[in-house]
């Protein structure tokens, strides 16, 4: 039998200085048994950089042709496309072909070898922003992960403060490509 997904209830005040987005979010994300906690952590940030109030998340980690966020126009057109992890450069590259902007949060313990890897392949793809997380600070969120999360998220300078009950864990938004 398989295991059930673990299911979180998630709010977020999110402040974003830097595009002048101030929100209160919620939302209830299910963790797939295979998904690691670290994961669930950065597609919940992925959430946060990217708000904008038709995002959503997918069936993720369940369906292979679909991104773990995204946001579709009123004509079900892809208009924003968000992969989280280590995805394939050909697959950021297809995805590129397909939606309007793409977008993806890197991070996980072969980060460095994934960056020799497919950094290089993805320079030239004009609608791409890959943004880097360091697993140390993906490490610390997961460790205080509740099954009710509750944080508060500023985005200012390029900088990412995050407020989980009385500790405070700041990280810089590590634009590797940005291209628009």
């Amino acid at each position: 039998m398989a295991l059930p997904s673990t299911i979180y209830r998630v709010n977020i005040q999110l402040s974003d200085v830097d595009r002048s987005v101030y929100e209160s979010l919620q939302a209830t994300v299910a963790r797939h048994p295979s998904e690691t906690e670290e994961r669930l952590v950065a597609r919940l940030l992925a959430y946060a950089v990217f708000f904008e109030p038709e995002l959503a998340f997918t069936k993720g980690v369940g369906a292979g042709d679909e991104p773990d966020l995204w946001l579709k126009g009123p004509d079900d057109r892809v208009l924003l496309w968000v992969e989280v992890g280590l995805p394939e450069a050909e697959r950021l590259v297809k995805a590129s072909r397909h939606a309007a902007r793409v977008a993806a949060i890197v991070c996980g313990k072969a980060l460095p070898v994934w960056e020799q890897q497919h950094l290089h392949k993805l320079q030239a793809v004009s609608n791409l922003t890959v943004i880097r997380f360091d697993q140390p600070f993906i490490n610390c969120l997961a460790a205080r992960l509740e099954r009710s999360i509750t944080w508060s998220v500023t985005i200012t300078d390029s900088n990412l403060y995050i407020n989980v009950g009385d500790d405070t864990f700041e990280t810089v938004l590590q634009k590797l490509i940005e291209n628009r």
